[in-house]
């Protein structure tokens, strides 16, 4: 099959071996897949990652040992989680230490013809949803997962450092339950989606307008912001940081927070 290898740099491999099957898991043809900021860093040599990269897809079931999902078109959870450990028992799979991650740690992804994954990880598409859309929804489910993870009130200021794909997404999840939002960026195409979707959106190089406070030393994500942050202060406890950090995993005897359904 054809694929894009990570390999000290990337190559084009037009012979690159198919996926084998192991017992519970499909086989999905890749109709598309979005590039993430993740990506690029494994491409630098993040975790030293060798193989084909690409986690976020759209795709359909050509091969599965239950014959119900053949022919549908699919999503699918990054994390491939052994569900025997003590933390997969607790039910935090996504904290297994023996899992792998799409295109991120020990699994081939989705810059290829084909990719593999559980069963137990699929989520089949509706036919309401196009590919262009369905593309988004590891990512979304990374915004999602930020009110799963921290209670966020509709008395609390929320400042969201970034506007990449990721920035806008997080503004358009936690828009929806009241927070005082801001979205800082810099590029005005962006902050005018956010603007339309009635997030205060603000351009990092101009002032901040009145009332809006000062920031401490924030490294791109989502800080609930405190009156009394002054600068030179560290942000407050972060609701998720809005990086690529978010899908990298670390060595397994660290343990990582991935966001993933994720």
């Amino acid at each position: 099959m054809r694929a894009l290898v990570c390999d000290h740099g990337l190559r084009y491999d037009p012979a690159y071996p198919e996926p084998a099957l192991p017992p519970g898991e499909a086989l999905v043809r890749v109709r598309l897949a979005g590039i993430c900021n993740t990506d690029v860093e494994l491409l630098r040599g993040y975790l030293g990652f060798r193989g084909v990269p690409g986690h976020e897809f759209v795709g359909e079931v050509v091969q599965a040992s239950d014959s119900a999902w053949l022919g549908k078109r699919v999503v699918g959870d990054i994390n491939a989680a052994c569900y025997a450990c003590e933390t997969c028992r607790a039910g935090r799979h996504t904290h297994c230490p023996d899992r792998t991650t799409l295109g991120i740690y020990r699994r081939d992804g989705a810059f290829a013809d084909y990719l593999r994954l559980p069963v137990a990880n699929l989520y089949p598409v509706p036919a309401s949803v196009s590919d262009e859309q369905a593309v988004f929804v590891e990512p979304l489910a990374a915004a999602c997962e930020i009110l799963e993870q921290v209670t966020i009130r509709p008395t609390d200021r929320v400042v969201i450092l970034g506007d990449g794909k990721l920035g806008l997404l997080v503004s358009a999840v936690l828009r929806l339950n009241g927070a005082d939002l801001r979205l800082i960026g810099r590029h005005p195409d962006k902050l005018a989606i956010a603007a339309a979707w009635g997030v205060a959106a603000h351009n990092a190089a101009d002032d901040l307008p009145a009332g809006w406070g000062r920031l401490g030393r924030c490294r791109g994500g989502v800080y609930r912001q405190s009156d009394r942050l002054r600068a030179g202060e560290e942000a407050p406890s972060p609701a998720r940081r809005a990086g690529a950090e978010e899908h990298l995993p670390r060595r397994p005897a660290r343990g990582y927070e991935h966001a993933g359904r994720r």
